[in-house]
């Protein structure tokens, strides 16, 4: 990758975790477009590459699964979708949710311009602090109504809202903005039943 610097889940975690993201060099979305094709998926946040390689089947299962189980919760506005596929946040931002529920009026033919109602991200461990923080960081700030991360290893899935509150419970900003806050949790074969953004019970168990 010529004259380009990606990052791996570890290295971007250990930027956020150091405060030193801005050193590396930007990209924009026309640059992560241009890059070969090799096998990994690239994701775009705030002009830092993210290099993901292919992901495990026990991963995999658990996004059919849980990607199976919305397309039979959601209203027919609603399409379900799973990676790759392009949500372009903006000129530096191009993410690609494990898996993404968005109105299908506003589905263009190769990814979705702005937030979708919902993400998910199906964690692994090199990818948990990127999911959790990073990525939960950045939807927040596009105004991402809801959040989901699904953890296969113990096996869990976590939900957060976006409040308009300026100090949510269980938020990880302290801005007058609007923050997550954590709506539902569980672990195993405990059920985790809500409500929004559409009706849905999820077992996590039932995903592995």
């Amino acid at each position: 990758m010529n004259r380009r610097r990606q990052h791996g889940h570890h290295d971007l975690a250990d930027r956020a975790d150091n405060a030193d993201v801005a050193e590396a060099p930007r990209l924009d979305g026309h640059e992560r477009d241009a890059l070969p094709d090799d096998g990994n998926r690239y994701e775009l946040i705030d002009g830092v590459l993210i290099a993901s390689p292919a992901p495990q089947w026990r991963h995999q299962r658990a996004s059919t699964r849980l990607s199976v189980l919305l397309a039979g919760a959601v209203p027919a506005d609603l399409e379900v979708l799973a990676a790759p596929f392009d949500v372009t946040l903006s000129d530096d931002t191009a993410m690609e949710p494990d898996l993404l529920v968005a109105p299908v009026a506003a589905l263009a033919q190769r990814g979705l311009d702005g937030a979708p109602l919902l993400a998910v991200e199906i964690a692994s461990p090199s990818s948990r602090t990127i999911d959790r923080h990073v990525k939960k960081d950045r939807l927040r700030r596009a105004s991402c109504p809801h959040y989901w991360i699904v953890d296969p290893d113990e096996p869990s899935i976590t939900a957060w809202a976006l409040r308009e509150t300026d100090r949510a419970d269980g938020a990880d900003n302290a801005d007058d903005e609007p923050a997550y806050d954590l709506v539902g949790r569980a672990v195993g074969d405990e059920e985790l039943a809500l409500t929004e953004p559409f009706d849905v019970r999820i077992v996590p168990a039932h995903l592995v």
